[in-house]
């Protein structure tokens, strides 16, 4: 019998053959992931946090390794496959021709993907540029920013090292003078840790250099009120959101920063050498692109991204994360994250000589944790777990913070962190 094309749609119910096409390529992993999101789309986040069934499916989603538990996705995370996928289709497609197919046919969906970022930032189109890390956005705005002799910074001795270095090169050439605030963390008071910086204010303060999320310890700062104090002296504010942009939900806008830099390659799971820099539209026109403009004063966002070749099949593949992370749901990731930080950490919290320098309180942590041990070296630690356990993460000596932090993903699972909870009482007893 001739096959029928009408008869074959109408028996389908209406499905469209690119649906249905679709589907019989759509690989298993994603099929299940697909299904398992339909069937929890009424459970509240902060239930389904827990629902280990649920996040085996998420997990499908990644190539991680099994020979080690990665426990270290505050330095760099994994891209989810359909992430590498695109990255790897978007490569192929750039070396047919790089400056055909990379000039003239991927940069054309650079302004796309500029929207699709500023939607999940929650700011204007025009405030954002499309940049390689954390690092380039906010040095853009360290080294843009008009200072002269005797103006001061304030930033904070537990910032990143990246951007205190560049303050500093700018104190050595110019003069300029950086303030330092010395946090006690970790901290459950947003009063404290708001007052902290305003005692720090003078009237010759400029900018106020604020890390989101502290790196080394998870803590997160109150920005808005430390903004709103800064804006009322006239001071700009710089926020640092590295460890914060899709980790946990906030718009840049309502934040009150002048400027923010973030890397994508970190929670958003976008490629590896991917970020981008918020600039408040008026603030646009005043500040200096790093890499040089014909016209460093003209008021277009597009002026800071004229860093020259770059890869955009990297660039590109970041509107896969963004399709990705909004799959799962901005508070979904949340409410997992803070769960699997204070699972390990609960379990953990009366091992003997154990201590905990980071909050399982909503609002003031979420995925990052730092464990130490009396008397014990963080790199001593980190070794043990690596060494014995096959636990990768990382030992944080920096100011007054040391131990080693523990940074879970969405594709983590509580067996896994089961076993380090093991490798902490085998430590804890030594």
């Amino acid at each position: 019998m001739p096959f029928n094309r009408r008869s074959f749609i109408q028996k389908w119910g209406g499905l469209t053959s690119v649906a249905f096409f679709s589907s019989l390529f759509q690989p298993a992993w994603s099929r299940n992931l697909q299904h398992a999101l339909q069937q929890t789309a009424s459970i509240p986040p902060t239930q389904l946090a827990s629902d280990e069934d649920f996040w085996r499916y998420v997990q499908q989603s990644y190539t991680v390794s099994p020979s080690i538990i990665n426990l270290n996705n505050a330095g760099v995370a994994p891209a989810p496959k359909v992430v590498q996928d695109a990255m790897k289709r978007y490569f192929d497609f750039s070396n047919e021709a790089p400056s055909y197919f990379m000039w003239r046919i991927l940069d054309q969906g650079r302004e796309t993907l500029r929207g699709n970022l500023s939607k999940l930032a929650g700011c204007n189109t025009e405030e954002i540029a499309i940049h390689r890390s954390a690092t380039e956005a906010l040095e853009t705005v360290i080294f843009g920013l008009n200072l002269k002799k005797g103006d001061e910074v304030v930033l904070s001795k537990q910032d990143y090292p990246h951007m205190i270095n560049a303050w500093k090169q700018r104190e050595k050439r110019e003069g300029i003078k950086l303030v330092w605030v010395n946090m006690e963390l970790p901290s459950e008071d947003n009063e404290y840790l708001t007052e902290t910086y305003i005692r720090a204010f003078t009237p010759r303060t400029k900018v106020v250099h604020i890390t989101h999320m502290i790196n080394w310890n998870g803590q997160i700062l109150p920005v808005k009120n430390i903004a709103d104090a800064a804006h009322a002296k006239g001071i700009e504010v710089l926020v640092d959101g590295a460890q914060s942009f899709a980790h946990f939900q906030f718009d840049i806008a309502a934040l009150g920063a002048d400027y923010f830099g973030t890397s994508l390659h970190k929670w958003l799971g976008a490629c590896i050498g991917s970020g981008f820099l918020y600039v408040k539209k008026e603030k646009i026109k005043n500040l200096y692109p790093l890499f040089a403009s014909d016209d460093p004063a003209k008021d277009d966002i597009r002026k800071f991204e004229n860093t020259g070749t770059r890869p955009f099949y990297i660039e590109q593949a970041i509107g896969k994360a963004i399709d990705f992370h909004q799959m799962i749901g901005s508070k979904r990731k949340e409410e997992r994250l803070l769960y699997l930080k204070n699972y390990w950490m609960t379990k953990v919290h009366d091992f003997p000589k154990v201590k905990l320098y980071t909050s399982q309180k909503p609002g003031f942590g979420c995925a990052i944790g730092l464990i130490g041990m009396d008397g014990v070296p963080p790199k001593e630690l980190d070794a043990f777990f690596f060494n014995k356990f096959r636990i990768h993460t990382t030992p944080i000596e920096w100011e007054n913070l040391k131990g080693v932090r523990v940074t879970p993903n969405v594709y983590t699972t509580t067996g896994e962190l089961d076993v380090l909870v093991e490798a902490i009482r085998q430590f804890s007893k030594t």
